[in-house]
């Protein structure tokens, strides 16, 4: 298999190293986070805020969403002042505090989980001023913004494992050959053959949809973008049907998906975004899909997360099927 995204295989494995950081041993004893999902609290001085650093936080932290209709930033900041920074703050699910003093014993970025509440992610830029302060975010790239998704999603899948409908393994594991995801009450199996299965949590303005499906490893261009898209649309023709006849889910030719290639506790991926739309019908969202090998290697499994929710904002409801899609993991222990 080739992936070629080093860099964002390297981002991912430091995240998942840096997440099991500090505080497992007191876990039990912290009381549980405060704040809404999504949310980031920023420890930093106003005058810090308001200069270059932070405008590289908010523009790292707070910048556009992809592949959302509207725009919807990837977590929404609050600035606190760390003279106001009281145990009520102290307990909020994601907090990125800005040490800047000349006194520091030492400088760096420190990625922590659960030190005052749990499950906590916390992240401490010590710097000696404010330009080295800056020089440490930038060089912390996309790890730091990787560092809080992954915390969301590992809520996400706690929740899920802990409120589980452990009925729908069994269709996720006939289609992978003994893969399972997991998937919190609500969720129903509306279709599940040997090579496809449809599972979602349907509400009245809320569809938040997992697709699993395989096809044999054909040629040596798996991965290719139009490889792929060519096969989606021909499984999603065949087995997403619209609401009139004739109608079926397609991707959307609006603007181009993209791929890209990760690594998540020792599985390869191929990750890929875009807008999914209904042939003959004014429906659409957005999508994110997980192709790799089966573990024979003579097909490709695809797990595919999609939101349909016209009257809302869609950041969160994608983030919840998507972390789903991160839970995957193989029955027998390889």
């Amino acid at each position: 298999m080739r992936f070629h995204s080093f860099r964002l295989l390297v981002v991912l494995a430091c995240v998942l190293a840096l997440s099991a950081c500090k505080g497992g041993n007191k876990k039990a004893l912290l009381p549980n986070v405060s704040g809404k999902a999504g949310e980031v609290l920023v420890i930093i001085e106003r005058e810090q805020w308001e200069g270059n650093l932070g405008v590289a936080i908010r523009e790292a932290l707070a910048g556009d969403t992809p592949y959302l209709a509207q725009r919807e930033p990837l977590f929404a900041l609050s600035n606190v002042p760390p003279g106001s920074f009281n145990n009520m703050f102290k307990m909020h699910r994601n907090l990125l505090l800005v040490n800047i003093n000349p006194q520091n014993a030492s400088n760096g970025v420190v990625y922590n989980s659960n030190v005052w509440a749990q499950p906590q992610a916390v992240i401490q830029l010590n710097a000696a001023d404010s330009q080295q302060a800056l020089e440490l975010f930038k060089e912390a790239g996309a790890v730091i913004p990787e560092f809080f998704e992954q915390a969301e999603r590992d809520r996400v899948i706690a929740n899920a494992k802990l409120y589980e409908e452990r009925i729908l393994q069994d269709p996720v594991a006939k289609v992978t050959g003994g893969g399972i995801l997991h998937f919190p009450s609500g969720y129903k199996c509306r279709k599940s053959t040997d090579d496809f299965a449809w599972i979602a949590d349907e509400k009245q303005y809320v569809n938040q949809t997992v697709l699993v499906y395989r096809y044999p490893v054909s040629g040596d261009e798996v991965f290719s973008m139009g490889n792929m898209i060519e096969t989606r649309n021909r499984i999603m023709q065949a087995n997403v049907p619209g609401m009139f006849e004739g109608s079926y889910m397609t991707t959307s030719t609006a603007q181009e998906p993209t791929t890209r290639s990760l690594r998540y506790r020792g599985r390869d991926f191929m990750e890929t975004r875009g807008f999914w739309e209904v042939h003959g019908d004014f429906m659409g969202g957005p999508f994110v899909s997980h192709s790799f090998y089966s573990k024979d290697g003579k097909d490709i499994i695809v797990l595919e997360a999609f939101v349909f929710a016209p009257r809302y904002d869609k950041r969160q409801y994608l983030r919840q099927v998507e972390s789903l899609l991160y839970s995957f993991e193989w029955k027998e222990k390889e």
